[in-house]
């Protein structure tokens, strides 16, 4: 019994020596990971440093291109509310006729369907000039139209204030802008369109209306990825989406 309880003391003290070892090596791996975590925790400090300077110089690159190249602006017209000018005009007009007057001023055609428009004739997004815009509801119809009767019309066009031309040229635009800021923001856009899609050859209705929808797709893919207030967007609105995607007060811009 006491050889017994010699060789188990004898084995505890190793048992013993070889836990102090193992205490020893878990205490150097926690110094270990608590210096790797404080690298980590730097490093991602600096991370996040960088990628604030990195969204402030896309900020300040994108704000320079739209308002140097590619200015953006709410452009108001001068119409007058037919509801306001015929109770001016006619003194007895009830109530309902004005009510019913500004409800019909904020319907559109569009498409083959009415649809509502609380923007309808009051004002246009225009880009790179007051006088290149495109109408606020995204009725583009003007274009294809011009298209159709100009294959059934012989001659050339005379026509420079032809509307098809300021739809053309502000769409087109508009795709150079969305690419060049998809570059700047390093953000893949979901449809391919080439720059000069919208210029050049007259598209059909079929064509042009595909093309516009890839452009709306993409502007609102950017918008997505700035977190850019949903209330704000519309589906449809080519250049007011891409208005409030650019503008100032749009805080995460640059990520």
């Amino acid at each position: 019994d006491a050889e017994g309880l010699l060789r188990i003391k004898e084995e505890n003290q190793k048992h013993y020596r070889r836990a102090q070892r193992h205490q020893e090596k878990k205490e150097k791996i926690q110094r270990h990971n608590r210096k790797l975590g404080d690298l980590v925790e730097k490093k991602t400090y600096d991370l996040k440093t960088q990628y604030e300077h990195l969204a402030n110089l896309r900020r300040t690159h994108i704000l320079e291109l739209t308002s140097v190249i590619f200015p953006i602006e709410e452009v108001k017209t001068s119409m007058r509310d037919p509801a306001d000018v015929s109770s001016e005009s006619d003194n007895a007009m009830t109530s309902s006729t004005v009510s019913k007057l500004a409800e019909a001023r904020r319907t559109t055609y569009l498409s083959g369907r009415w649809v509502c428009d609380d923007h309808n004739g009051d004002t246009s997004i225009s880009i790179t000039g007051p006088w290149i815009t495109l109408p606020n509801n995204g009725d583009y119809s003007a274009y294809y139209n011009w298209v159709e009767e100009k294959k059934t019309t012989q001659g050339p066009d005379t026509e420079h204030n032809n509307p098809a031309y300021t739809i053309s040229a502000a769409l087109c635009y508009a795709t150079q802008l969305v690419n060049t800021l998809s570059l700047i923001l390093d953000v893949n856009l979901p449809k391919k369109l080439c720059n000069r899609q919208f210029c050049g050859e007259n598209l059909s209705r079929h064509r042009f209306t595909r093309a516009v929808k890839k452009l709306n797709a993409n502007i609102l893919h950017l918008c997505f990825s700035q977190h850019v207030n949903l209330d704000l967007l519309h589906p449809l609105h080519t250049l007011r989406n891409l208005m409030y995607l650019v503008s100032p007060d749009t805080e995460n811009l640059g990520r």
